[in-house]
């Protein structure tokens, strides 16, 4: 008689901002800041309404709400002075609660994971720094992809490198991009509301299951499929 195989562990692949580090009003307002060194004056909470997507396309929305035209020069511009003053910002920043006990449960679950996000590889250190990963877990930045959020490049060079198939990855993230990239990905969704959105949106999105922030998914494993030893 054929035994069944064993069930292989389900990886998560996670987003970085107000997914695992309450750092979404730090780049709004370092969003803010660049803009209005470019002369472009928008309200804070249209900038909160794009954060998730990679700089570039959130440049373009914009734009084009607005009706005006940059030079790639002066995009660039733009993204450089988000990144200084992010960085600026750095020793505001917090590991979101129970983030840091979710990543050693899934540790000693044996589960696989990694970190897929939209920020470019400088603007995203100071945030990894708090994670303490370990040195064998993927992190996939928009330097690593020819598309970000809403597209699915993210998560999947993530998959690739934990060599696991999208199908059996779980795609964690707070904004309605990541929940719309976990859609074109093929894989299953699970929001967090501590990035500011909120649980119709990311449900209509996409999201499988919705919870408060990492340490309500902590309490919820099981409901994810994620196993115990």
């Amino acid at each position: 008689m054929n035994l069944p195989h064993e069930p292989q562990p389900v990886a998560f692949l996670f987003d970085l901002d107000g997914t695992l580090v309450d750092s979404v009003y730090q780049h709004v307002l370092a969003w803010r800041e660049a803009m209005q060194g470019a002369g472009i004056e928008l309200a804070v909470w249209r900038i909160h309404r794009q954060i998730g997507m990679s700089g570039g396309l959130m440049l373009s929305a914009f734009l084009r709400e607005i009706g005006r035209v940059l030079s790639m020069e002066e995009v660039e511009r733009i993204q450089r002075a988000h990144a200084e003053a992010y960085r600026r910002q750095a020793g505001s920043l917090r590991v979101l609660p129970g983030a840091l006990e979710l990543l050693a449960e899934l540790g000693a679950r044996s589960a696989p994971y990694a970190i897929a996000t939209s920020g470019r590889s400088q603007s995203a250190q100071p945030t990894l720094k708090l994670l303490n990963l370990p040195p064998d877990v993927p992190v996939v930045t928009r330097d690593d992809v020819r598309h970000a959020k809403p597209d699915p490049d993210l998560f999947v060079a993530a998959a690739q490198r934990l060599k696991v198939p999208m199908n059996q990855c779980v795609i964690v993230g707070d904004s309605v991009w990541d929940m719309l990239a976990a859609r074109r990905a093929w894989a299953l969704a699970v929001g967090l509301l501590s990035g500011g959105y909120g649980r119709e949106e990311l449900q209509q999105a996409g999201a499988y299951r919705v919870y408060q922030d990492p340490a309500d998914l902590l309490r919820h494993l099981d409901e994810v499929g994620a196993r115990s030893n």
